[in-house]
């Protein structure tokens, strides 16, 4: 695969990110990230983008992977996304097909009905976009 692939793809997904971050009201920070946790590309309100970003993948892949399995050990099957409701936000985290993970940090005002919409039609985008670039790599 050549520079100028990666690069398109990249920017690709980040501008996905940027969509869905501006479509949903009260989203401040969106990460997509491995499902081991490793950052691909982010758009957060960090000052220290890459640190923020880096930290919010990791939670992400953390809180999506003890939730799933609960689901495991109460039989209730694949988990798509969880939510976390706190105080002043949220947290969540969208499985991306079998690889990666969306993660939206939102404020109080977060429209959450909107978000499932957006982030399911994101999700979508994103793993195409995944997939190509995996599916190249392995060809190469």
């Amino acid at each position: 695969m050549n520079r100028r692939t990666v690069t398109d793809r990249h920017d690709q997904l980040a501008a996905e990110v940027r969509v869905l971050r501006d479509r949903v009201v009260g989203v401040t920070d969106v990460v997509v990230a491995s499902v081991d946790g490793l950052l691909i590309t982010s758009e957060t309100d960090e000052t220290d983008e890459t640190a923020g970003a880096e930290s919010l993948a990791a939670l992400t892949a953390a809180s999506f992977s003890i939730a799933g399995r609960a689901g495991s050990m109460t039989s209730k099957g694949r988990l798509h996304h969880t939510v976390s409701q706190f105080t002043d936000g949220y947290l969540v985290a969208r499985a991306v097909g079998e690889m990666a993970l969306i993660g939206v940090v939102g404020d109080v005002g977060m429209d959450v009905q909107r978000l499932h919409v957006e982030a399911q039609e994101s999700a979508e985008r994103i793993s195409v976009l995944l997939t190509a670039a995996r599916t190249k790599s392995e060809a190469n």
